[in-house]
C-alpha cells in the first residue's frame, strides 16, 4: 500500500523502480539546500516509501554532481526566521518529521553522496543507515560559522558515528573532511569514482533486497536505540534554544554576511564582550527609560528614544 498525490513535487524528484525508491533534492542552483517546502515534500515521499510494500530500499541524494545537500536555505532563514524566531520553532516540526521518517520508515535508507555534504545535509546523511560517497565529496559542519548550532542531528550523532574528538573537530572548526578521511573515520561506508557511484549504490541496494524485510525492519529499530536516545534527551531543548537564539546578533551577522556575500565579523562580537559590552543584544541590554514619554526597556546604547526621539543622555 502506497499513498496518493505524491507526484507533483516542486523541490524533489521521487521515483520508484525495482523495489528501490529514490528521493532526489532537486535544488541544484542553491547546492540542494532545503526550504520548509523541501522538508515537507521529503516527508511525503518518505511516508509513501515506508507504506509501499513494493519498496525495500530508499536512496536519498541531490541533483547534479556539485552537492548532496548543504542544509537549510540560509536566505530563507535570514528573511523569515531571524525576524520571527517563533516561526523557526514551527519550522522544526517539519524538520523533525523528515528525520523521524528516515529513521523509522522500516526500510534501509542509503545516502548517495554526489557532492558537498554540509550542515543540515550532513545531518540527513547521519540519519541514513548507510552511505556511499563519490571521491570528490567533502563533508563539513558549518553552524559556528553562520550563527547556528548543529543540534539537528550532528551534535547528537557525530560522536556516535566517528567518536567524540573527531566530532568536536568537525563541529568547532567547520573544516572539510574529504571522502578518503570520511571513509577512514567511519563516516561513510564506501568511496568510489563519481562515474561508479550509481553502480556502487545499486550493488548495496541489491544486497539489502536479498535479506528478509521483517528481520531488516526490526534490526533497524534495534540499532536506532542510541540515536533515538540522545535525540529524545536533547532535541526539545535544542529546538527552543535555537528558536530564541535566531533573534540575536550572531545569526543576524552570520546569515546576513552569507546573503550579502561578505566576510563575517566573527571577532567584533568577541571584542564587544571583552570591552564589557553585551554582544547578546542589539544596541546593548534593554534597561533605559525615556523620561519624556515613559518608554521602557530601551537599549543601553541608544542616545535618543526610539519612540519619541527624546535625548536619553
Amino acid at each position: 500500500m502506497g499513498l496518493e498525490a505524491v507526484k507533483d513535487f516542486k523541490d524533489i524528484i521521487y521515483e520508484k523502480d525495482n523495489m528501490i525508491a529514490k528521493l532526489t533534492i532537486n535544488r541544484a542552483e542553491v547546492y540542494n539546500a532545503y526550504t520548509l517546502n523541501t522538508l515537507s515534500e521529503m516527508s511525503k515521499a518518505l511516508l509513501d516509501a515506508s507504506w509501499d510494500d513494493s519498496v525495500g530500499v530508499i536512496v536519498i541524494t541531490g541533483a547534479g554532481d556539485k552537492a548532496f545537500c548543504t542544509g537549510g536555505d540560509v536566505a530563507e532563514y535570514e528573511s523569515k526566521y531571524t525576524k520571527k524566531p517563533r516561526d523557526f520553532w514551527k519550522w522544526c516540526d517539519q524538520f523533525e518529521r523528515m528525520h523521524h521518517l528516515i529513521r523509522h520508515c522500516g526500510k534501509v535508507v542509503i545516502a548517495r553522496l554526489n557532492g558537498i555534504v554540509a550542515g543540515g545535509g550532513n545531518e540527513i546523511h547521519l540519519s541514513c543507515d548507510l552511505s556511499v560517497a563519490a571521491e570528490h565529496v567533502n563533508i563539513m559542519q558549518v553552524g559556528t560559522k553562520v550563527g547556528s548550532v548543529a543540534a539537528g542531528g550532528a551534535t547528537q550523532w557525530l560522536p556516535l558515528t566517528i567518536g567524540d574528538r573527531r566530532a568536536r573537530e568537525m563541529l568547532f572548526t567547520c573544516d572539510k573532511v574529504d571522502a578518503k578521511k570520511a571513509l577512514q573515520w567511519g563516516l561513510v561506508n564506501d568511496v568510489v569514482p563519481y562515474e561508479k557511484l550509481d553502480e556502487a549504490v545499486d550493488k548495496l541496494c541489491q544486497k539489502i533486497l536479498d535479506k528478509f524485510p521483517e528481520c531488516t525492519r526490526f534490526t533497524k529499530a534495534q540499532v536506532n536505540f542510541w540515536k533515538d536516545f540522545v535525540w529524545a534527551l536533547t532535541w526539545p531543548s535544542a529546538r527552543d534554544w535555537l528558536s530564541t537564539h535566531f533573534a540575536t546578533p550572531e545569526p543576524h551577522e552570520g546569515m546576513g554576511a552569507f546573503v550579502e556575500k561578505r566576510q563575517v565579523d566573527f571577532r567584533g562580537l568577541r571584542k564587544t564582550a571583552a570591552e564589557g559590552g553585551h554582544p547578546e543584544f542589539f544596541w546593548g541590554t534593554p534597561t533605559k527609560v525615556c523620561q519624556k514619554c515613559g518608554s521602557k526597556r530601551l537599549p543601553d546604547e541608544f542616545k535618543f528614544c526610539g519612540v519619541c526621539g527624546n535625548n536619553l543622555e
